[in-house]
């Protein structure tokens, strides 16, 4: 679906390859979606899980960098996995400003559970492209993100 604003080739150019890509996205993200579901885990929520996984207890905020969700989307978030029973907050005493997020054993027990189911929807997902294809995305995608980081 191009765009319709008429302008000029470079304006063009770059909003059909926006559409194209923000479309992409989208329905990546809707069939990956259906597969945390079936863990009753948001992306955001899967998010954070797996975060914590791989990297380790963090502040509220490096959570909210690491997966460019703003504090407020995250503060609820954490509430519903805190609710669950899957992380724990923490203020430390050395800096009673910062909330350290970490997983619980359930917590860490349904995280390495999906992962795995994850990893093989985003296989399945992206088997549309070659090895080299998935690596030239990868790296077009790396690059237009420093370009324009958050």
């Amino acid at each position: 679906m191009p765009t319709h604003y008429t302008g000029t080739a470079e304006e063009t150019l770059a909003l059909n390859t926006f559409i194209r890509l923000n479309r992409c996205a989208e329905s990546l993200n809707h069939n990956l979606e259906a597969v945390m579901k079936q863990g009753n885990l948001s992306g955001s929520q899967f998010g954070v899980l797996e975060v914590l996984l791989h990297i380790g207890p963090l502040a509220q905020g490096e959570i909210s960098k690491r997966l460019l969700k703003s504090s407020a989307n995250l503060t609820q978030v954490l509430d519903n996995l805190e609710e669950r029973g899957l992380v724990t907050r923490t203020r430390p005493s050395t800096d009673r400003r910062k909330l350290i997020i970490d997983l619980t054993p359930a917590g860490r027990e349904l995280i390495m559970e999906r992962m795995p189911v994850q990893v093989q929807a985003i296989v399945q997902a992206l088997s549309a492209l070659t090895p080299e294809e998935q690596a030239t995305l990868g790296t077009l995608c790396r690059k237009l993100g420093l370009q324009n980081p958050r």
